[in-house]
C-alpha cells in the first residue's frame, strides 16, 4: 500500500489538468483497502480514482483519493461461457485485448475506450452499439462506512445509458474491487453501429474476425479522437440527449439531415457531436481549452488549460445547444473539486 499526502493528480487525469488531494492511497489488495478505511476518519470526504479518464478537476480535492491497484484476470470456463474476473485496477483495453487474443467474444465493440475495469462497471461504458453492461456478470465491492465486501449482480447496479448505483445513490459507499465478466466462445460479431460496416468494405472484409474487427474500431477511434499525451481530453465529453418522438419531429422539420437512434416507440436519441457541430463549435477555441476538429463530443486541452477553462467552455456549448435546439445535453465527465457559484 502507498500513501501520500498533498498529492498530485495530474498523471491521473487525461484531460491533463493539474490539481491536488489531501491524501492519496493506493492499494493492491481487499485487506489494505480495508486496512485504509479503518484508518480514515469517519467524516472524511473520499474520492474513488481509476484512470481519471471520465473525469474532470475543476480545483484541488480537499479530500482523501482511494486508487486500486488491484490487479489480475482469472476465468472459469463453463460449456460455452466464460467467466472472466479481474481487478479493478486492470486497464480496460488490456481486458479487452486479452478477450480477442483468447477467442472470448463480446468486448471487441468496447476496444480502445480508456479507464480501468473499475471505472467500466461504474460508467456503464459503451461504444458501437454495445454496453459493457451486457457481458458483466457481477460485481464485487467494499462498504466504505464498514469495510464489508458485498456481491452485486447487473439487476443489483441498475445499469442505464451511462449510468449506474455507483454513479447515483451509491456514489462514494462502495469501492469496487473485482469485476466479472460473462463472455462466450461463440462468436457473432456485432456490426450495425457507426461504420463499421463501411471500414470493412474499404478493407474488403465481409466476415471479419474479432481481432479483425477490434482493429476496425481501434483505427476508427484513433482517426477521430485525440492523443491524450497530445491534447489532454477525457473522450466523449457529453451525452447523447434522448428527446421525445414529438420533439424530435419537430427539429426534423427544421434539420432535415439530423441524424438520429430510435430508442423505442416514443424517444429518439440526437447525436450531441452532431448538435454541438450545428452550433459551429467544432474546432473553437476558448481561452486554453478547446473542441476537438474530427469530434465535436470531444473537449480538449490546448495546452495548459485549467479545470475552470474546460468548465467554462462547456457551460457556453450547452447554452448554445439550448438556445438553438432547445435542447439540453449533459456531461458524461464527472466534475470533482467545482465551486458553487
Amino acid at each position: 500500500m502507498r500513501k501520500y499526502t498533498h498529492y498530485s493528480l495530474l498523471a491521473h487525469n487525461t484531460f491533463g489538468i493539474e490539481a491536488y488531494c489531501d491524501s492519496f492511497y493506493e492499494f493492491e489488495t481487499i485487506a489494505e483497502l480495508q486496512q485504509v478505511l479503518r484508518e480514515l476518519d469517519a467524516d472524511s470526504q473520499l474520492l474513488i480514482l481509476g484512470g481519471g479518464s471520465n473525469m474532470l478537476f475543476a480545483g484541488d480535492f480537499h479530500g482523501t483519493v482511494l486508487h486500486s491497484a488491484i490487479k489480475g484476470c482469472e476465468a472459469t470456463v463453463q460449456g460455452d461461457d466464460v467467466f472472466l474476473r479481474c481487478g479493478s485496477g486492470e486497464t480496460w483495453d488490456d481486458v479487452v485485448a486479452l478477450c480477442v487474443s483468447e477467442g472470448w467474444h463480446g468486448a471487441e465493440n468496447l476496444s480502445l475506450i480508456p479507464g480501468t475495469v473499475g471505472a467500466s462497471a461504474v460508467q456503464n461504458i459503451g461504444a458501437y452499439g454495445v454496453e459493457v453492461k451486457d457481458i458483466i456478470y457481477k460485481v464485487e465491492a467494499v462498504d466504505v462506512r464498514t469495510g464489508e465486501c458485498h456481491s452485486f449482480s447487473v439487476s443489483d447496479c441498475q445499469y442505464g445509458y451511462r449510468k449506474s448505483r455507483f454513479k447515483t445513490e451509491w456514489q462514494g459507499r462502495y469501492v469496487i474491487t473485482y469485476v466479472t465478466y460473462r463472455l462466450s466462445r461463440c462468436y457473432t460479431p456485432n456490426l450495425t453501429y457507426g461504420n463499421i460496416q463501411k471500414e470493412l468494405s474499404m478493407r474488403g472484409i465481409s466476415e471479419p474476425t474479432s481481432q479483425q474487427l477490434r482493429d476496425v474500431i481501434i483505427d476508427i477511434r484513433n482517426a477521430k479522437l485525440p492523443d491524450v499525451k497530445v491534447e489532454g481530453n477525457a473522450g466523449s465529453f457529453f451525452m447523447n440527449p434522448v428527446v421525445s418522438k414529438e420533439k424530435y419531429l419537430s427539429l426534423l422539420a427544421t434539420w432535415p439531415d439530423m441524424p438520429h437512434y430510435t430508442v423505442d416507440d416514443s424517444h429518439e436519441k440526437i447525436p450531441a457531436g452532431w448538435l454541438i457541430e450545428k452550433c459551429g463549435w467544432k474546432g473553437r477555441t476558448l481561452g486554453r481549452a478547446g473542441v476537438h476538429s474530427k469530434q465535436a463530443l470531444v473537449l480538449v486541452n490546448r495546452g495548459g488549460a485549467t479545470g475552470q477553462d474546460v468548465l467554462t467552455l462547456c457551460e457556453s456549448i450547452c447554452c448554445d445547444v439550448k438556445r438553438i435546439f432547445d435542447v439540453e445535453i449533459r456531461p458524461e465527465v464527472i466534475f470533482v473539486g467545482r465551486s458553487e457559484k
